[in-house]
């Protein structure tokens, strides 16, 4: 698969729908009436571009499949679509999926985010700056009213998923995102939860991608009568934090296909090979200067090993990036195992050539055990690439995938 191409933004002159925001909704015969004419009113007087509404309700039982098909009867920029299951994540998967419109939204029914926070949600996406974007109860600037109950869990989540996904976004489950279209079709069939883990799972595999998330503070004010059941979701969202620790311990996220591409220069083999130089020389260098601030205390080979070791860690990060233009951190540890497995083939190569220069010349000065170890480096920094290259950072034709995670 390809990369994604390069952020563009879209026209001023559009006929189509620009924007598509979905509604998700189950037993919500009360509120729906009353939200989607408010918020058809609200983008028809601060939307500049045309946009739609899409009322996606998954399996109410309720009157509010009624009320649904008349709000699209009556209102032109508004749809519906009926699922035969629960579940949020399932609702805006289908709903995400079968739109045509460049950029797709939703927010919660109950309409607890202020709507003035809608442009400014959705602005970045249409310029072409950002990827994905999420509004957030928990950065400065926000302003929230909702019980410390609901407050603390939110909180206790949220750094929840910084601990053990180590993740960048502040606030996960807040209902009011955007995604370009063009990341949703690559992005939505990795994502597995059809339930409230939808979300985080989202955002977890874009940012790991290294998609740009755009975060947008907003005004909310808690739904007193919310009928989520929060410990069946707090468990749930629990089990999906551990399904994706899994995933990204064992390397598996799928993100090759989420990249975008960088303008950089193309990842052929020369262009790959002056990178590599660059890196290496500088690798090289390191390693020099490591090498003879440790010989004094630790000796000739511990110096060597914990030099080329530190110069490793770092020349594999750096390759993985530069040399081979890949980002986020999907498959880092895997690549850093990969690339530790090349080191001790280096490590074999240098002490070999150490062990034979002391055996053969007992007394060689430091300036001469300094320049086989110079020579022995360089030609473990060949067999490196080509390592790296094949295996570590293994590159598909293209039409066939793209870069290997």
């Amino acid at each position: 698969m390809d990369q994604l191409p390069l952020r563009t933004p879209l026209s001023a002159h559009q006929r189509e729908p620009v924007l598509d925001v979905v509604v998700p909704v189950f037993n919500e015969q009360r509120d729906l009436e009353r939200s989607v004419r408010r918020l058809h009113a609200h983008l028809r007087e601060t939307f500049p571009y045309p946009f739609r509404i899409t009322v996606a309700d998954n399996a109410s039982t309720d009157a509010t499949p009624r009320i649904a098909a008349r709000l699209a009867a009556e209102l032109p920029e508004a749809e519906w679509l009926r699922l035969a299951e629960k579940g949020r994540g399932r609702a805006l998967h289908t709903a995400w999926s079968g739109s045509r419109a460049p950029v797709l939204a939703y927010l919660d029914v109950d309409l607890s985010t202020d709507l003035t926070a809608l442009l400014p949600l959705v602005a970045p996406l249409i310029s072409g700056h950002s990827d994905i974007a999420i509004g957030t109860r928990l950065a400065r600037g926000s302003r929230v009213v909702r019980g410390p109950k609901r407050e603390v869990i939110s909180r206790c989540y949220n750094a929840l998923l910084r601990s053990t996904l180590a993740v960048g976004f502040t606030d996960a489950q807040c209902g009011f995102k955007a995604v370009r279209r063009d990341v949703a079709e690559r992005l939505l069939p990795l994502v597995k939860d059809p339930e409230w883990f939808f979300d985080t799972e989202l955002l977890v595999i874009a940012e790991r991608a290294g998609l740009r998330i755009h975060e947008v503070p907003v005004d909310w004010v808690d739904d007193p009568d919310s009928r989520v059941d929060i410990l069946a979701t707090a468990l749930a969202d629990l089990r999906g934090i551990a399904r994706i620790g899994r995933d990204l311990a064992r390397g598996t996220l799928p993100t090759a296909g989420l990249r975008r591409s960088t303008g950089e220069p193309p990842s052929g083999l020369t262009g790959q090979l002056l990178r590599f130089g660059a890196v290496g020389a500088v690798s090289t260098l390191g390693y020099v200067l490591l090498y003879a601030l440790l010989r004094p205390a630790a000796g000739p080979q511990a110096a060597n090993a914990l030099a080329l070791l530190l110069c490793a860690l770092a020349n594999t990060a750096a390759n993985r990036r530069l040399t081979f233009g890949l980002r986020g951190r999907g498959g880092a540890l895997r690549h850093q195992a990969k690339g530790l497995l090349v080191f001790m083939v280096g490590l074999a190569l240098t002490s070999g050539s150490l062990a034979a220069l002391h055996h053969l010349a007992p007394g060689a000065a430091r300036a001469t055990e300094v320049g086989v170890l110079v020579a022995a480096n360089l030609a473990a920094t060949l067999l490196r690439f080509l390592l790296l290259r094949a295996w570590v950072f293994p590159t598909r034709r293209r039409g066939t995938g793209s870069t290997a995670v």
